[in-house]
């Protein structure tokens, strides 16, 4: 797979790397509904078999249990780099909460160097800008772990620019990791162009729209989600916006026959990760290094 360095850091990442939401499995607040431990393993060992050397990851997937599993399916194997978030905590009730506070960030990494089973984290991320004034606090903190060797590289999640630069202020933000995609395109106004002027490094998540532009999803099939997948929620999966998005997705199809690529690899084009079942990687990895050609993009825009 083709690979490019992010921003500043010296890591020469493939195009497409694995993010591990959903399987951090059912019954928390962001939950993807029921997952197969061994579904996933083999989904993270079939990711790396085609190449694909980076996993992105949170501690708060699943309350721990994403992290758990990346752990056990790296083991025994060449090492991919490992991205991770902090900031999103939990109690004895399952209940999510935010905190950027230095010892609480400091308890999560330990913490996730446990689960992961790994001796420093490559990339260390802010999952949000939240509470907004301990920003200073949570980044200064990164920036310590940073020195001492606990994580390689710090970056920051769902930030916009003016919080980047408050961060900025103190240490240099190497990456961002924004939501990007056909259906969420705000971060080209003014984030991904301040990113490109300062270098920082962008990796994007849900470019597929957390399944909605893979060709896949239908009204029927939204309607028959588990109670406890956070995309029943979501107004992108209701009406009037489903309508739209799946327009989008056929759309997209028909764009993909142009180009000799499924739906599912024409709307992955956007350099992230995505999840995405074994049976399945194939084909993305295989569209990794596609163009669209520009009356593609027009009709996708217009």
């Amino acid at each position: 797979m083709q690979t490019r360095q992010l921003g500043k850091t010296g890591m020469q990442i493939t195009r497409i790397g694995l993010g591990t939401w959903a399987i951090g499995g059912g019954q928390w607040e962001f939950a993807w509904g029921p997952q197969d431990d061994r579904e996933s393993i083999d989904t993270i060992h079939r990711a790396l078999d085609l190449g694909i050397n980076w996993i992105d990851t949170a501690a708060v997937y699943g309350l721990g249990r994403s992290e758990e599993i990346v752990g056990q399916a790296i083991k025994g194997r060449e090492r991919p780099y490992i991205f991770t978030k902090c900031s999103m905590i939990w109690d004895e009730n399952r209940k999510v909460s935010h905190s950027l506070k230095a010892d609480s960030i400091r308890r999560e990494a330990e913490n996730s160097l446990k689960r992961l089973d790994i001796d420093v984290i490559d990339l260390y991320q802010i999952h949000w800008p939240d509470p907004e004034p301990e920003i200073e606090e949570g980044w200064s903190t990164l920036a310590a772990l940073k020195k001492e060797g606990k994580v390689r590289h710090i970056g920051v999640s769902n930030f916009n620019v003016e919080q980047m630069r408050r961060a900025e202020k103190i240490a240099p933000v190497e990456t961002l990791q924004p939501p990007y995609s056909l259906i969420d395109r705000d971060v080209e106004k003014e984030i991904l162009p301040y990113c490109q002027q300062n270098t920082i490094g962008v990796i994007v998540y849900s470019p597929m729209a957390s399944g909605l532009l893979t060709g896949r999803m239908t009204p029927e099939r939204i309607a028959h989600l588990p109670d406890d997948d956070w995309r029943k929620r979501n107004p992108e999966y209701q009406e009037p916006r489903l309508s739209r998005n799946l327009m989008l997705a056929e759309l997209l199809a028909d764009i993909g026959k142009q180009h000799n690529v499924t739906v599912r690899r024409a709307s992955s084009l956007l350099p992230g990760h995505c999840i995405i079942q074994p049976s399945r990687l194939p084909l993305l990895v295989h569209a990794a290094p596609a163009r669209l050609k520009n009356w593609s993009r027009q009709r996708i825009s217009a």
